[in-house]
């Protein structure tokens, strides 16, 4: 069965960022020349501003400076990974080099620091490696209760029988299994689909139910859940 899953390796090379910095002529320069790399970069210049995006849209990376002027940078992280439905991983830029500045960034869930001045080069290197990190560590086999999807979705079963998936189905399923037990929204789920160019407003819909005929239809329990105004989530016969 052909199959194809967006932006495993794309990302890399069409990184979605968002990058919260106050200075706004370190801000314009770093931007230009991530920018310079492909990559789409939108900007917060205060911390409430830079919570607010990273609550609402989808980013691959999120470059996030310690110091701002309203809510600093470890204030905003812990937020974004207590509130965020998805998750970005996330590297601090700041001036503040001592190992007790740097442990409050990591304890509030940074995955990587770099501390300023920087050479931008070094900073295109470090985002490249948290995207491709964060991919590497995606399972090739997941298990919820009775469900086995092997393969990155190529093949799945429910109680031992196969079930018979198109492509877009089977990354669906994928996606949705590797987020259990968290739902994932429609808008991140069309975007981990179709990355930034996804088809009509009904297409996610269409699919959704194609896969409720593979993956439900045949047995007593349904697993697909609708999680209203928010998404679709998996779960396990008799979960709450």
């Amino acid at each position: 069965m052909p199959f194809h899953l967006a932006n495993r390796t794309a990302p890399v090379n069409n990184l979605k960022i968002l990058l919260v910095e106050d200075n706004p002529t370190l801000a314009r320069q770093t931007g230009e020349f991530l920018e310079g790399h492909g990559w789409n970069v939108d900007f917060a210049g205060n911390g409430r501003l830079g919570l607010q995006l990273a609550l609402e849209e989808i980013y691959d990376l999120i470059l996030l400076d310690l110091n701002l002027p309203d809510m600093d940078g470890v204030e905003l992280c812990r937020e974004f990974r207590k509130r965020a439905t998805v998750t970005a991983p996330v590297l601090m830029l700041t001036a503040r080099d001592a190992f007790d500045d740097k442990a409050r960034g990591f304890h509030s869930g940074a995955d990587d620091y770099l501390c300023k001045p920087f050479d931008p080069r070094e900073l295109a290197l470090r985002c490249r490696a948290l995207v491709r990190r964060r991919e590497l560590h995606r399972k090739d086999e997941i298990r919820i209760g009775t469900l086995q999807v092997r393969g990155r979705g190529r093949e799945a079963e429910r109680d031992g029988q196969p079930l018979r998936l198109t492509a877009i189905t089977s990354s669906i399923l994928w996606e949705l299994a590797c987020a259990y037990p968290d739902p994932l929204s429609r808008a991140e789920l069309s975007h981990r689909i179709w990355g930034d160019n996804p088809p009509d407003s009904d297409a996610l819909k269409s699919h959704i139910y194609s896969l409720r005929r593979q993956l439900d239809r045949p047995f007593p329990d349904p697993m697909l859940r609708t999680i209203s105004n928010i998404g679709y989530r998996l779960e396990q016969p008799g979960e709450d």
